[in-house]
């Protein structure tokens, strides 16, 4: 597992020098998700910011094209790696999963209020 740390590391920092937004010391990592049924993704970073990632184009491709399954997008959406995955064969594996990059999401996504109208009980 220390290889594969230190290659996310090596990964992280090949982007965060080439990301604007980012404080130097930053590396953001996702705490929580929320997916919804048309395809988006709230995501909860651990400075409090809540990114909304629209995934209607990457489902369109390759490995992502299994997403396109709406229960499968819901409810296997989760965080591993620090970040925004899917547990496709919900074993929770962090080698057997499709994620993304965390400085990526943080910094091309859309800053977004709270979604509050997910947690009104009917």
């Amino acid at each position: 597992m220390g290889q594969i740390n230190e290659a996310r590391r090596e990964h992280k920092l090949k982007i965060w020098n080439k990301a604007s937004d980012l404080d130097k010391d930053y590396f953001p990592e996702v705490v929580q998700v929320i997916p919804t049924e048309d395809y988006l993704v709230y995501i909860y970073f651990d400075d409090g910011r809540i990114k909304l990632f629209d995934a209607k184009e990457l489902i369109k491709n390759g490995v992502f094209k299994v997403l396109q399954d709406k229960e499968l997008f819901t409810t296997r959406c989760t965080v591993l790696n620090h970040t925004l995955a899917w547990d496709i064969n919900g074993n929770y594996s962090e080698e057997d999963c499709l994620d993304l990059d965390p400085i990526q999401l943080y910094d091309t996504c859309p800053e977004v209020d709270e979604p509050v109208w997910l947690f009104k009980c009917f």
